[in-house]
């Protein structure tokens, strides 16, 4: 375990783990999730099948979005009195469109030392694979329902001219894929477009088009979507500004 200097002797971390092969995992996640005291899971039971493949046994506790705050100093009074605690998500790096946040922030005001461990991200991972400009995207986590969802693409739509922003990146239900598409198509047009399905696992599916054939092709769809959008209609990416001397 690594050794930290602080006022307690607890200490949170951060752990990444697999967004869906589990050889992703690191040998320093592995090493963390061996030697803490308790894991805080997003939901126990997808956690111990990370655990039973790399033969872990961990005390494991609930965290999520619909008990966190009520369990904020509950975990905080853990980690006070000397405990050694991971928070991992579902899948990919926590806090990241995933609960958590408010125990990070808690830790940053009482002084309780916080240590991240990197992992896969299904964010960066599909970016990676898009072929599309990276330098200046948005990330809008799981894209907002209807209204909402239009709201922020006409905002994007506005802004996107001033080269602040050229790439769009967003998690989206296979339920609500279509709607959304119909709704950039409307509204941006028929932009690029990259989804990736099920990534890292057995049935990783990746498509690169353009949206009106991507509303043709995905009518019906399963699994865990990453969607990015190429939201600026020039062919190449900016070039960087040069420095003066």
């Amino acid at each position: 375990m690594e050794e930290v200097t602080n006022n307690f002797d607890g200490i949170l971390y951060i752990v990444g783990t697999p967004i869906g092969n589990l050889k992703d995992i690191t040998l320093r996640a592995i090493e963390i999730l061996q030697e803490v005291d308790l894991i805080l899971a997003e939901d126990t039971r997808r956690t111990q099948n990370l655990l039973q493949h790399l033969d872990i046994k961990k005390p494991m506790e609930s965290f999520n979005e619909h008990n966190s705050y009520k369990k904020l100093d509950k975990v905080i009074s853990m980690l006070k009195s000397g405990k050694k605690i991971a928070q991992v998500s579902d899948a990919g790096m926590p806090v990241i469109s995933d609960p958590g946040f408010n125990l990070v922030r808690k830790c940053h005001e009482e002084g309780i030392p916080v240590k991240v461990v990197p992992g896969p991200s299904a964010l960066t991972s599909a970016l990676a694979l898009s072929g599309f400009p990276g330098t200046h995207f948005y990330f809008a986590g799981f894209m907002p329902k209807d209204k909402n969802r239009r709201r922020l693409l006409r905002k994007l739509n506005e802004i996107k001219e001033l080269g602040l922003i050229n790439t769009l990146v967003f998690f989206e239900s296979p339920e609500r894929l279509k709607k959304t598409l119909l709704d950039i198509l409307n509204i941006l047009g028929n932009c690029d477009i990259f989804i990736a399905r099920e990534l890292t696992k057995v049935y990783e599916e990746s498509f690169f088009g353009k949206v009106q054939d991507a509303i043709e092709k995905f009518n019906q769809v399963k699994g865990e979507l990453t969607v990015v959008v190429k939201i600026k209609s020039e062919d190449t990416e900016d070039e960087p500004e040069s420095e003066e001397n």
